[in-house]
């Protein structure tokens, strides 16, 4: 993925006009062999590697370098982190909103992206299927509800629990496809159980994405 680095020692060379000033010039490594370490220090790679580990253990909803740009790649790859385990976010329930929302996306885009429903594992679409109806059965979310609806209003609601609004929350989930009420449901999300469906889905849909980058 990234090349070496080569290096271009510098050497001082006095002037033609004066004596006392120096010119600098950049030689290349095969012009001075003995002056160059034979292997550079890749430096890049290791930062980079830095980064994906720190996207990895990072809260959902947030963007991961891992994604390079593409966001259901990004959630994908984070589902093991994000979904593997909910109880993980007991008490914080804003997170837990953001999982939720994620599970959503990530149902809705391996269903219907053109980029991925055509390709990818027909067990894996059905795996985020019924997580998705485990998370919604949970939460208590009507099953027909649509994903961008109850998407926007989980997130919303992370969004006003980051900063301390309940009111603001309760809000976000007042809606007819929060059937359990917006109190009920913010309950529900501080106190997320694991959700076996959706851990086998968060290994799934992970797993997808390695198979098609071994493919490339």
């Amino acid at each position: 993925m990234f090349a070496a680095f080569h290096c271009f020692p510098v050497h001082s060379e006095r002037s033609a006009r004066t004596g006392a000033s120096r010119q600098e010039r950049v030689t290349p490594c095969r012009e001075q062999p003995k002056l160059c370490s034979p292997k550079s220090p890749l430096i890049a790679p290791v930062l980079f590697s830095a980064l994906l580990l720190l996207g990895c253990a990072g809260s959902p909803g947030t963007p991961w370098l891992g994604g390079i740009g593409d966001p259901v790649r990004g959630a994908a790859l984070r589902a093991p982190s994000t979904l593997g385990d909910t109880s993980r976010w007991a008490g914080r329930p804003w997170e837990a909103a953001e999982a939720a929302a994620e599970l959503e996306f990530l149902a809705n885009e391996f269903a219907t992206n053109p980029r991925y429903a055509p390709e990818a594992n027909p067990a894996v679409s059905q795996q985020l299927e019924a997580a998705r109806q485990e998370m919604r059965s949970f939460l208590g979310v009507a099953p027909d509800a649509s994903t961008e609806l109850v998407r926007a209003g989980l997130r919303r609601a992370a969004a006003a629990l980051r900063t301390g609004s309940r009111a603001g929350a309760e809000a976000a989930l007042s809606g007819p496809a929060f059937a359990y009420g917006p109190s009920a449901t913010l309950g529900r999300l501080a106190s997320m159980p694991r959700l076996p469906r959706v851990a086998e889905a968060a290994g799934g849909v992970a797993a997808e994405i390695d198979r098609r980058d071994r493919q490339r």
